[in-house]
């Protein structure tokens, strides 16, 4: 877990880190979080003079904002845990707001990351799996079940590798971390090797690692290209821990993506620029728009 005191200019006050503890399952991961913000209001009151006048809290998965529910996580185990009430009852009633994980860290980027001055932006982390979130002047469109922008599960190889959402070839079975991982792992023969692992490989002028390099690139071209069909974005953000690979990434997906286009608007392709405090600025964003909201009824 990553955590924050957050200025309403988007600065980070304080920064923490913490283990979930999901180990010990679901319901020892809701005592951490709330025992992680208890502890940071502790800090705000005794390093700033005040406890935080509102909370913000990002989880992965399936989220209702609008119920405040964290609806379903495989990672963490949860089933429609109450997140919104539990954390503000423990911090003493102050509003608290629940975004996605990923949505969350696209309204980081879009409004003070690399996608300021973007009215309509595409924030798409590449990692061991691949989500979006779709950026709609200011805000981030979560439609109409709260699993908009799910960019990784579109289908770009029918038939090809499975993926965890049960459908076969998805963008996140053949371009994230992990899928990269496993296929230089077989080209390379080292059961251990990983998408860093690659990347360097690449730079480095092995054929093999190009191979796979390549394919990866391909199936993200064919995703996005997909994605900027529909939404009409003018940035592409590509974040997460792929995109630490720099130009070994941008330099042939710009390409491939510029080859795959015909009548759509060819986006700006940028790195995210907030790394990985996008989802505790995010969150802090959903706080502060909270007491906006608020103030203004």
């Amino acid at each position: 877990m990553k955590a924050a005191l957050a200025g309403a200019d988007g600065t980070l006050l304080y920064e923490a880190r913490r283990p979930t503890g999901r180990e010990h399952g679901p319901e020892a991961v809701v005592e951490a979080v709330l025992g992680f913000a208890a502890e940071l209001r502790d800090i705000g009151k005794t390093r700033f003079g005040s406890t935080a006048a509102a909370a913000g809290v990002a989880v992965p998965g399936i989220v209702d904002e609008a119920a405040g529910l964290a609806v379903y996580s495989a990672n963490l185990g949860w089933r429609n845990v109450p997140m919104r009430a539990l954390l503000s009852a423990h911090l003493g009633g102050v509003p608290v707001a629940l975004g996605h994980d990923v949505r969350t860290g696209g309204l980081a980027e879009g409004r003070i990351g690399a996608g300021q001055g973007a009215g309509r932006f595409l924030f798409v982390p590449l990692g061991t799996g691949i989500a979006g979130a779709i950026g709609i002047e200011g805000r981030i469109e979560t439609g109409a079940h709260g699993s908009a922008g799910e960019i990784g599960h579109i289908v770009v190889r029918p038939g090809g590798p499975p993926c965890g959402c049960g459908q076969r070839g998805c963008l996140e079975a053949l371009a994230s971390a992990a899928a990269i991982g496993r296929d230089w792992a077989a080209a390379c023969g080292d059961p251990e090797a990983g998408a860093a692992d690659a990347a360097k490989a690449v730079a480095s002028g092995d054929p093999r690692a190009a191979a796979v390099w390549q394919n990866a690139v391909d199936a993200l071209a064919d995703g996005l290209v997909t994605g900027l069909t529909l939404l009409d974005p003018q940035t592409l953000i590509i974040g997460g821990g792929l995109a630490e690979a720099g130009d070994t990434l941008f330099v042939p997906l710009r390409e491939a993506v510029r080859r795959r286009v015909t009548f759509q608007r060819l986006p700006s392709i940028v790195p995210a620029a907030l790394g990985d405090a996008a989802g505790c600025l995010g969150a802090g964003l959903l706080a502060w728009d909270l007491l906006s909201t608020e103030v203004s009824a």
